[in-house]
């Protein structure tokens, strides 16, 4: 399916859009298992190295969680992990802040709120090249950046799980951005992968790395995916496709139990 195609054939339903014309038990997955983000409560944190774009990620994030209905609280400092009334009323964390350094305390009360049932959803190195130092930060993400051989090179995105509601009706599709290499928690749901070459790193032609899962922190969803190196990524239909579920997916942590 062309990106023209696919973008004619996606219609809004409850808990964000899917893919119209797919079986309709995969309709009735992503129906059923992604709710609306309305009356929810989000804070956006954007911040770091400014090669990733955070300002234009941003603006095309909030204003589309705010036309769902929910409430944004938009920051661009670490110190609001440290507001521990704000913590304790939010329902999802969107962190978008690349080669940072945070606080023991910051990271903390972050940790601490995503161990309580707050969701964590973010993309590329916002969320997976955050805060190189601080491994139980990397824990809770299920993976960190390590390399991408090349810089922007084309690659193919490979669907992993056709049935998951975060990917379901979506087929594979080529990228030319930065194909990250990760280093990976075995224990998070991989949803879509990519196969590295050895055109510029010769010993790891063949090695797949995931590119989008989800995951549980205790009792917290972590969604990530490591599209979206620069805010044009997402003009790939797919791309942000997949990072509107995932956050829609993350943002039930404190209502729906695993």
């Amino acid at each position: 399916m062309n990106r023209r195609k696919f973008i004619n054939r996606s219609i809004i339903v409850t808990g964000g859009v899917f893919v119209s014309g797919i079986p309709l038990r995969g309709r009735s997955a992503v129906q059923g298992s992604l709710s609306s983000l309305k009356d929810k409560k989000i804070l956006y944190v954007w911040g770091g190295w400014g090669g990733h774009e955070p300002e234009k990620c941003r603006d095309i994030f909030v204003p589309w969680l705010r036309e769902e209905g929910a409430e944004v609280i938009v920051s661009n400092t670490l110190d609001s992990y440290l507001d521990e009334k704000l913590m304790g009323s939010i329902d999802l964390v969107i962190q978008s802040w690349t080669m940072g350094q945070i606080t023991g305390d910051q990271e903390r009360a972050l940790l601490r709120a995503i161990k309580g049932g707050v969701g964590l959803a973010g993309w590329h190195g916002g969320t997976g090249d955050s805060f190189r130092n601080n491994t139980e930060y990397q824990f809770m993400v299920g993976g960190q950046w390590v390399a991408h051989p090349g810089g922007v090179i084309d690659y193919r995105v490979n669907i992993a799980d056709h049935d998951d509601p975060v990917t379901v009706g979506l087929d594979d599709f080529a990228m030319h951005s930065e194909q990250y290499y990760m280093h990976i928690d075995p224990n998070v749901k991989v949803l879509a992968n990519t196969t590295f070459n050895s055109d510029h790193s010769d010993w790891i032609g063949g090695n797949t790395i995931p590119v989008v899962w989800k995951k549980y922190y205790s009792k917290g969803r972590v969604f990530y995916s490591s599209l979206g190196h620069v805010a044009s990524d997402f003009n790939v239909p797919e791309a942000l496709e997949i990072m509107k579920r995932g956050i829609c997916w993350a943002a039930e942590s404190r209502y729906i139990s695993r």
